[in-house]
């Protein structure tokens, strides 16, 4: 799909505030109402802007720990692949799961309760005997820098 600067600026805007108004994202890309809502609308039907998402402060939840997870299969055939994902993608605390190339095989962000709770998480998907040979734990001490958008700028240019 080809994005002019107008859908940049679209795009950049609805990453930092997905829930601003229509009207008040059209005057800040110059735009009026209408063309902007249609422009907003053909990239959510191309796949562009595939959801609007919250952010929420899990300080103000109660405690969490967030763990990184890289993960090494036993097997490495497309059947393999597919058995972990699919069981992955079943496990709530997995908040994200991206699979890796050069070593290791997977990288799961694991969102808890405590280190006990995530514990459980593991033992359950060792239990389920879905291929994880073994798994090495990252425990985050602290966020530095939270998830954004992407570098649109650098990205298209």
């Amino acid at each position: 799909m080809k994005l002019d600067a107008r859908d940049i600026a679209i795009l950049r805007v609805l990453t930092a505030e997905g829930r601003i108004t229509n009207a008040d994202l059209a005057a800040r890309v110059g735009l009026s109402a209408s063309p902007c809502w249609e422009r907003v609308r053909r990239l959510e039907k191309a796949g562009v802007i595939e959801s609007y998402n919250a952010r929420i402060n899990l300080k103000k939840l109660g405690p969490s720990i967030t763990v990184f997870v890289t993960v090494e299969l036993s097997d490495h055939t497309a059947h393999a692949f597919r058995l972990f994902e699919a069981h992955v993608d079943e496990i709530p605390e997995v908040a994200a799961c991206w699979a890796l190339g050069g070593g290791l095989d997977y990288l799961m962000q694991v969102i808890t309760r405590d280190i006990e709770a995530y514990q459980e998480v593991m033992d359950a998907l060792l239990e389920a005997q879905v291929g994880l040979a073994r798994y090495f734990t990252h425990v985050v001490t602290k966020p530095v820098k939270g998830p954004g958008g992407p570098p649109l700028d650098q990205l298209l240019g």
